[in-house]
């Protein structure tokens, strides 16, 4: 990070049990963390505590200069809906009322977990803890929307992007879902409407045998294995091209 040497950089950390250290550790030596791979509120409100633990010992060994640190919250939002779907999809086999109550849930789940996510953000940062952080000049750790494409064509363009406008948040949208959200007009803040509506829809949900803590779970650990297949494929790659830079090196031709 020091060898960096980039005021915007970020170290991902992904949101595990195994995480939370490793992003207290971080922040208390003043670096920049991502924390990825959020699905759950409980994981969310770990991560939160871990940024402002860490925050505490660096105020308390820095002073001042406590401004300088930054953090966000990665929430993966779309992937939510998609395996919530999947299983409303089922649960619709099983008699018209479900078939009825299914549909009327499917597409809902993402937004109404992201909501309720940024409920918890004021919560947390709204409180007397952060107060004192704050007034020594602390960022907050800002949620981000991840994953904000729509990958079911019946759905909006911007069906993850339009209700999550609110301050302190950021979304990474892909230039489609950007270029779609500019033609929509003026941006407004919607990100707290509806929280009861969202709070309403997480118990319709376990109402018809939706697990949401076991779906967050699921989406979890298929993103660890996607990021650990990922990085070691770069290794992998890095891997050939050394020993094709020393082979070459010894007959004296180019790799």
């Amino acid at each position: 990070f020091e060898a960096i040497d980039r005021p915007n950089a970020m170290i991902k950390v992904p949101g595990t049990p195994e995480g939370m250290p490793a992003i207290y550790s971080l922040v208390s030596r003043g670096i920049n963390v991502n924390v990825t791979l959020l699905f759950a509120l409980s994981a969310y409100r770990r991560a939160a505590e871990a940024y402002i633990e860490g925050l505490q010992d660096y105020l308390r060994s820095r002073g001042e200069r406590v401004a300088r640190v930054a953090s966000v919250a990665s929430f993966f939002v779309s992937r939510v809906d998609t395996a919530v779907d999947r299983l409303l999809d089922g649960a619709a086999g099983k008699g018209h009322d479900a078939g009825a109550e299914a549909a009327r849930l499917k597409g809902k789940a993402a937004v109404a977990n992201a909501k309720l996510a940024y409920a918890e953000f004021q919560r947390i940062f709204g409180t007397g803890r952060f107060a004192a952080l704050s007034r020594a000049g602390a960022r907050v750790q800002r949620p981000l929307w991840a994953s904000t494409s729509t990958k079911n064509p019946a759905y909006s363009p911007t069906l993850y992007v339009d209700p999550l406008v609110g301050p302190h948040t950021v979304n990474t949208m892909p230039p489609q879902t950007l270029d779609a959200f500019l033609e929509r007009g003026p941006v407004e803040e919607t990100i707290t409407r509806g929280a009861d509506g969202a709070r309403a829809h997480m118990k319709a949900l376990e109402s018809v045998g939706i697990d949401m803590d076991a779906v967050a779970d699921r989406l979890l650990q298929e993103g660890l294995k996607a990021f650990t297949d990922s990085y070691l494929s770069v290794v992998e790659r890095v891997r050939h091209k050394c020993e094709a830079l020393r082979r070459a090196a010894g007959t004296g031709r180019s790799a």
